[in-house]
């Protein structure tokens, strides 16, 4: 009789206890999600020199420059950019600079908004401009690098760019990669030599040698052609509309 007893009190506190443990409104809530629940959630410093490179263009051989990196956690960051070129034949130069903040908004891709600044030497003038950005970057199915990015410009012109590379592991320390790069502009800005369309098409391949995941050099190809009213406006001033340039370069992060 006892033995049923303490058998029957065992089964009655079990079912309180599951009952008790899994009713929604006893239960205890999950707290807000929060960076600060994340244990590893540093804050990281990361700068590339993804592109410092000769290229033999006839008659102006730039030398050309993409460097990016940012500051922050995993969720939020603040990028800077620069990219540009100088040519070694003649006292020109073309640089672009942003800073941006940068959300995650997947596991893949980061929103990104901020400013950028424009500025050229020719000769013995120069031009600059500013212009607000608001971006995508990150990577796409199938391992695709996407940066793109649209710009609206203190006289309100709007363009945008977009910049597609996929890393090609022939081993683990040589690779090869493809680029894409193309961009478009609403207006016409023939002061920065920009028609209103599809201004230009690019398509590259680099080759590089990874001594380490820090230090690679690299030997590539690459094409490129300006399109629409930005052709015609090079056409002008009797420019090539496109060119063929072998390339040499050197790839760094820190």
């Amino acid at each position: 009789m006892t033995l049923n007893k303490n058998a029957s009190i065992f089964t009655f506190t079990t079912v309180v206890l599951i009952v008790i443990a899994t009713s929604p409104l006893l239960a205890q809530k999950a707290p807000e999600f929060s960076n600060d629940l994340m244990m590893d959630d540093k804050t990281y410093v990361y700068l590339i020199a993804e592109k410092l490179e000769y290229r033999s263009v006839s008659g102006v051989n730039p030398l050309m420059w993409e460097v990016q990196g940012y500051v922050g956690k995993d969720l939020h960051k603040f990028w800077i950019k620069s990219h540009g070129e100088t040519l070694t034949t003649e006292r020109e130069t073309e640089m672009e600079f942003q800073g941006l903040y940068s959300r995650g908004i997947t596991s893949y891709f980061d929103l990104q908004a901020g400013i950028r600044y424009d500025l050229a030497y020719e000769g013995s003038g120069n031009k600059s401009r500013g212009l607000a950005v608001l971006g995508l970057q990150g990577m796409a199915p199938y391992f695709f690098h996407i940066d793109g990015g649209m710009f609206v410009s203190e006289e309100g012109d709007v363009s945008a760019s977009l910049e597609a590379e996929y890393d090609l592991l022939f081993t683990q320390r040589l690779i090869g990669q493809p680029v894409f790069e193309t961009s478009v502009a609403l207006q016409d800005v023939p002061e920065w030599g920009i028609g209103s369309g599809f201004n230009n098409v690019g398509l590259g391949f680099r080759l590089r040698y990874e001594f380490t995941r820090k230090f690679a050099p690299y030997i590539g190809i690459n094409w490129e052609s300006k399109l629409g009213e930005t052709a015609d406006m090079v056409r002008a001033g009797g420019g090539h509309v496109s060119n063929l340039s072998l390339l040499s370069g050197l790839r760094m992060w820190f």
